[in-house]
């Protein structure tokens, strides 16, 4: 098929829904800044910039045939394993983890990235040797590809973030046919490694931030102060989504919002900011968006040519649908804070540049299905 046809089967229809969300979620960001004292100006002015170095990213990635991602496989995992140890060795620490290496202009989480890498490394191992999917040793060799960026992501410390890289591992595996029996041993073996992962953490200062979530959620009245602290944000985005109601108060009248009770209200609390001033209503539009996003990202891995096309269009649904789910999740008290932002809606260029990475790689599949059936 010529380069000019391709074009004429590009998922307008995703992307149309990604625009949405990204307008949206920059408006958002600009009523959650109001408050602050320069109304935000510096950050809005910045978001706005990492949006329009973004969106060219959708194209020019989907251009590129996504078997030749495949071809450079081992380059990319390269790549990713030496970003990795560069953030170990460079990062620049915030909030207690170092995870961001300081290019200058804005400062690039290598983990964001990796997530995409790592559906295209993986889902190129398992395309090329599917005859291997029925066998032990070769599930074992997937784990270890896996494994070694998620210990590196791990002592950053970003547990959340290395629990993505499972969810990957899972969401391509189970595509490939991985067998019950040996998805049950798995289990079984994580299953017993959680009690011990846990103390370890309660003995490493740098990581004891992990279980301190952990017990907040599990245990929310435990009355240490330090605790306590943990848990101001989870009270006060309960707070601010109860009293959005069905329609909320009103975009830029959020009182939670703007009276600034609600922290981190711009990225990793953007939902319960969304509740506050658009309301139920609101908040179920959003989801709405994002489940319509999902959807299209696993039909377009139904209708994949080959193998590596349906495990690219996998695994970057599975990101999408777990952080969402996650993020959401966490902002209604139903699972542990993370610091898992909301896809195309909550601030930050890293993870924005990265997520349109990941719906150009989408498109690039749907170009060059064999057949069209959108």
């Amino acid at each position: 098929m010529s380069r000019s046809k391709i074009w004429r089967h590009f998922d307008l229809a995703l992307l149309g829904a990604v625009a949405v969300l990204i307008i949206f979620g920059t408006a958002m960001i600009r009523s959650t800044l109001l408050s602050s004292p320069d109304g935000g100006a510096y950050e809005m002015s910045r978001q706005l910039v990492f949006v329009l170095v973004g969106v060219p990213i959708v194209f020019v990635i989907s251009a590129v045939d996504y078997r030749f991602w495949g071809r450079i496989a081992g380059v990319l995992y390269g790549l990713l394993i030496v970003l990795l140890v560069l953030v170990e060795l460079l990062a620049v620490a915030s909030f207690g983890a170092a995870r961001w290496l300081d290019l200058g202009i804005v400062q690039f989480q290598p983990s964001e990235l990796g997530k995409f890498l790592i559906v295209l490394t993986l889902g190129a191992m398992v395309a090329r040797q599917s005859d291997q999917t029925g066998r032990l040793g070769f599930i074992t060799k997937t784990l270890v590809h896996v494994g070694v960026p998620v210990v590196l992501i791990f002592i950053q410390p970003d547990l959340s973030t290395s629990v993505i890289y499972i969810v990957i591992w899972f969401a391509v595996m189970w595509a490939a046919g991985i067998r019950m029996r040996h998805l049950a041993l798995l289990a079984v073996a994580a299953l017993a490694a959680v009690p011990v992962g846990f103390f370890t953490i309660l003995e490493i200062p740098q990581l004891r931030y992990m279980a301190d979530r952990l017990i907040v959620y599990a245990v929310p009245d435990v009355t240490s102060p330090a605790y306590q602290d943990a848990a101001y944000n989870i009270r006060q985005a309960l707070i601010s989504i109860g009293s959005g109601g069905l329609f909320g108060e009103g975009y830029g009248q959020g009182s939670q919002v703007q009276l600034r009770f609600l922290k981190v209200r711009h990225t990793d609390f953007i939902f319960s900011a969304i509740s506050n001033e658009f309301g139920f209503v609101g908040a179920v539009l959003v989801i709405g968006l994002i489940a319509f996003i999902v959807f299209r990202i696993f039909r377009a891995g139904q209708l994949a040519r080959d193998p590596f096309g349906s495990y690219i269009c996998y695994g970057i649904g599975a990101i999408f649908l777990y952080q969402s789910f996650f993020n959401i999740g966490m902002n209604m008290k139903l699972l542990p804070v993370s610091g898992l932002p909301l896809p195309f809606v909550s601030y930050g260029g890293s993870a924005l540049w990265t997520f349109l990475f990941g719906v150009g790689l989408v498109e690039a599949v749907v170009l060059r299905q064999k057949q069209i059936e959108f």
